[in-house]
């Protein structure tokens, strides 16, 4: 049998990379949205009985804190990525998300064992916090480092289809369980089962993972005694880049939280939909929002990254306030349908480019860093507080007030898109890559 061409030698080395870091970034952002998905479900067995919206209240607050721990994941395995390595780096987050998972799917509940229960779910939470606070970073790095030139949006695109998709695995998983278990079951038991799932897949992750080739980037600088790399005194000799990622991230993560994780009890408290019918609707609208994302970083490959953020920032401005407000009074799942999808076309303006436009401001040996740290303390500000921002709004009676919150926190990241410079034609990527 002849050999490949050292061309497609690379070429397939470049797909099993990305294939294999993709995996593993569905698995990660599986099990951390499988909490958010199956809260309507589980958030009476770790609270005292009481109003249904208190207890999901509680329960984002722990969703939030859960975040808190994101920034120190960033810098912990950024740090570990420039310094060890993507590759270890990425290995080490999946295993510890499997323990969070399998810890939360056997926690007795509040009845058995009172205030113990929350407290071990908020432990599990941290951990999970930890871990996929390393993953964006890493991830985004490897990514945009494993991809060529022309192919860098297309291809680090993917992050968020495969974070999406980590989020439609939960739905999926919850619709299947809808179907076969009793509103009661899955309130009593049925909820563990998508925390046991997700352990288990976080291993074949680990295994998927531990394949993985390194990037050339990494390589090209990893046996340089320099103990620059991984720090945050180097890190913060680009003040620029870390001032842009947070933002860039500000408005898109607050839209982008409001849209997906918050979206479900929205359609049930606020709209008054059924849980299955807001299942339903949360998983096709968000089907399609992961399609269409490497159409939206192929298309910044074409024309540029800065016009598509600048289009988010625009729209965002301009139809959030209508967009809920419509949603709020909509009684139709189909116009719900609609609504929500047209927030999230607009929102895919962000999410498509995002992990490579951070990844283009970072030289090698502080990108993984660079990309994770800042992006983590504003997801953990502005991303992980939407939820309980919105439910506490609407507890006092002001709901509509949450709808003006992302448009203010979107428009002033639209001052920062019409500043920045385009990173497609600035990359520092290609100081790195010799692709």
């Amino acid at each position: 049998m002849q050999s490949l061409l050292p061309e497609e030698n690379i070429s397939r080395r470049r797909l099993k990379a990305i294939f294999g870091g993709s995996i593993g970034n569905l698995v990660e952002w599986y099990d951390w949205y499988a909490y958010s998905a199956f809260a309507l479900y589980f958030s009476a067995s770790f609270f005292p009985e009481g109003n249904k919206t208190a207890q999901l209240l509680n329960t984002a607050g722990i969703f939030a804190l859960g975040f808190l721990m994101r920034p120190i994941g960033g810098w912990l395995f950024g740090r570990i990525a420039d310094k060890l390595g993507r590759k270890q780096s990425m290995t080490l987050s999946v295993l510890l998300m499997s323990f969070g998972s399998m810890l939360i799917a056997f926690i007795p509940t509040y009845q058995s064992i009172g205030i113990v229960a929350p407290i071990m779910l908020l432990i599990a939470r941290l951990l999970q916090g930890l871990s996929v606070g390393g993953e964006y970073g890493v991830s985004a790095t490897y990514l945009s480092e494993m991809a060529t030139k022309n192919r860098r949006g297309f291809y680090s695109s993917f992050q968020y289809v495969t974070l999406i998709g980590g989020q439609l695995f939960a739905l999926g998983i919850q619709l299947i369980l809808q179907k076969w278990l009793s509103d009661e079951q899955l309130h009593d038991w049925g909820w563990r089962i998508p925390f046991v799932i997700g352990a288990i897949l976080s291993l074949v992750a680990l295994y998927l993972r531990s394949t993985l080739y390194e990037t050339k980037a990494f390589e090209a600088q990893k046996n340089k005694a320099d103990e620059r790399k991984g720090t945050i005194k180097e890190l913060l000799k680009h003040p620029k880049a870390l001032l842009t990622v947070v933002g860039l991230t500000l408005g898109g993560t607050l839209a982008f939280y409001t849209y997906t994780t918050y979206m479900q009890k929205f359609l049930v408290n606020t709209v008054n939909l059924s849980k299955a019918e807001s299942t339903q609707i949360s998983f096709i609208s968000m089907l399609i929002f992961a399609l269409i994302q490497p159409a939206f970083g192929a298309l910044s490959d074409r024309i540029g990254r800065r016009p598509l953020l600048i289009s988010f920032g625009v729209l965002g401005t301009i139809c959030t306030v209508p967009l809920l407000t419509t949603l709020s009074h909509t009684t139709s799942p189909y116009s719900a349908f609609f609504l929500l999808l047209a927030g999230l076309i607009i929102v895919s303006g962000y999410t498509s480019i995002n992990a490579v436009v951070k990844a283009e401001l970072f030289p090698a040996q502080v990108r993984a860093l660079g990309v994770g740290l800042p992006y983590a303390l504003t997801v953990a500000i502005f991303g992980g507080t939407a939820e309980y921002v919105a439910l506490w709004l609407k507890n006092s009676g002001h709901e509509e007030y949450f709808y003006w919150y992302i448009t203010g926190c979107v428009f002033l990241s639209l001052l920062v898109y019409v500043g920045m410079r385009d990173t497609k034609e600035t990359s520092m990527l290609e100081r790195d890559l010799k692709i």
